[in-house]
């Protein structure tokens, strides 16, 4: 699970420059919220913190009109406190993003 960080903060920037809409009808923009959301409990649990999924979104404040942006400052406050990524899923999702242009 280890370097899918860079990796996964490259796919943001570039989902950063596609319309939302593109990033959602793919099923991108879920694919890499999951990734997202599974790496915080991952370092809630590790720190004996109590965990849920609305916690890990009130963290992400994906309220927010701009869910890459939110998921992209999520991810740089993640590897900062050293968290991981899941690298499987980082590749998958990279990969269904090159199928619209992505540069793996």
């Amino acid at each position: 699970m280890t370097q899918a960080g860079p990796q996964l903060s490259r796919l943001l920037a570039w989902m950063a420059t596609r319309e939302f809409s593109e990033n959602e009808s793919s099923g991108l923009l879920h694919d890499v919220e999951k990734i997202v959301v599974e790496s915080h409990r991952r370092l809630y649990e590790a720190a004996h913190r109590p965990w849920s999924a609305p916690v890990a979104y009130r963290w992400l404040r994906y309220e927010d009109p701009q869910p890459v942006i939110r998921l992209s400052e999520g991810v740089k406050r993640l590897r900062r406190r050293g968290a991981e990524f899941d690298r499987l899923a980082v590749e998958k999702a990279c990969q269904k993003a090159s199928e619209n242009g992505f540069s793996i």
